[in-house]
């Protein structure tokens, strides 16, 4: 355990303090809502995703990004961290026009064309072939509903771009995943209430991480504006009444909290998640329209604003990662 907590505060230091490039560098840029993303079709993304877009720290032959997970993990394939790349580039081609990132962007796709793989039940997933800490573990192969969600969104823009039908038939066999519960090889909870959710990490008990379901729904958004399939339109609508009427369970009266996990202790969002939730809510705005997103996004900016907060909230996630992971 000791071991564990202090590799954990090591990762902490090659990411933010050394300038020594960790996994983590990738993921903890500035969220930013993409302007220029039209809420009623399929073009740019909804993040820019723009220093995403650059990664060039580690890339394979293809010009694939891996990360970098130190120790006994090392370099790895994240297909999350791919999609955004892709994403961020697809992004940057819209914007200039250069073939560059057209090539970055269409060499991502084809990489979740060929990585797209059945699991257990027979349900295509992209799988993550290392082990993460989240609650009990994740041990390698796991699948995600954040990854099908933003592999989904590269290959339906990756279709329309090219019209290339290999994109599109990926794309409706990954959704699938969204149409199973997570005990029959999909990625979705239907809790007590009646409530959809979408599970970025699939443990026992859900934790309902609030980022990775956003995330997930863009996904399922994409698909119903280019298919017009109507059980997507259906787990779309289902999935938004979850977040409206949940979205009050996050908010811990300064903060947000990263997931909806029974832990003792609650756990809050770092400062990056922070930010990224009030991002996310202010999409889900755009998309929706709905009152609500635009609500909670303010009230968490109010929240980061004031100085007590922020160092409240970093107290307390060191805290419990001291105690948890």
């Amino acid at each position: 355990m000791i071991r564990e907590r202090f590799n954990y505060l090591k990762r902490v230091y090659q990411a933010y303090l050394s300038g020594e490039d960790s996994q983590l560098t990738f993921w903890h840029g500035t969220p930013e809502v993409n302007q220029e993303a039209a809420p009623d079709q399929l073009g740019q993304y909804y993040m820019p995703f723009t220093v995403k877009a650059g990664y060039a720290a580690h890339l394979d032959g293809q010009g694939i990004p891996l990360l970098d997970y130190h120790g006994a993990i090392g370099l790895q394939y994240n297909p999350i961290a791919i999609a955004q790349y892709g994403l961020g580039n697809y992004n940057l081609f819209l914007q200039t026009g250069q073939e560059e990132h057209r090539l970055k962007f269409t060499r991502t796709a084809d990489w979740l064309l060929a990585n797209l793989t059945n699991n257990s039940h027979g349900v295509p997933v992209w799988m993550h072939h290392f082990n993460f800490e989240y609650q009990e573990g994740l041990y390698a192969p796991w699948y995600s509903g954040l990854a099908q969600g933003q592999g989904i969104s590269v290959l339906l823009r990756a279709y329309q771009l090219t019209r290339n039908e290999e994109y599109l038939k990926a794309a409706e066999k990954a959704f699938l995943s969204f149409q199973l519960p997570v005990r029959e090889g999909g990625v979705i909870i239907r809790d007590e209430n009646g409530y959809l959710w979408i599970e970025e990490y699939l443990v026992s008990p859900p934790t309902h991480v609030l980022n990775g379901f956003i995330w997930a729904l863009w996904g399922v958004y994409d698909y119903s504006l280019l298919t017009k399939d109507r059980k997507a339109e259906d787990i779309y609508q289902a999935a938004v009444k979850t977040l409206i009427d949940n979205l009050y369970r996050y908010d811990n009266g300064y903060w947000s909290l990263y997931d909806l996990s029974l832990l003792r202790l609650r756990m809050i969002a770092s400062p990056f998640y922070h930010r990224l939730h009030i991002v996310q809510l202010k999409v889900m705005y755009n998309l929706t329209g709905e009152e609500v997103f635009r609500k909670f996004a303010d009230r968490w900016e109010s929240y980061q604003e004031r100085i007590v907060n922020r160092w409240r909230a970093f107290i307390v996630k060191m805290i419990f990662k001291v105690i948890y992971f």
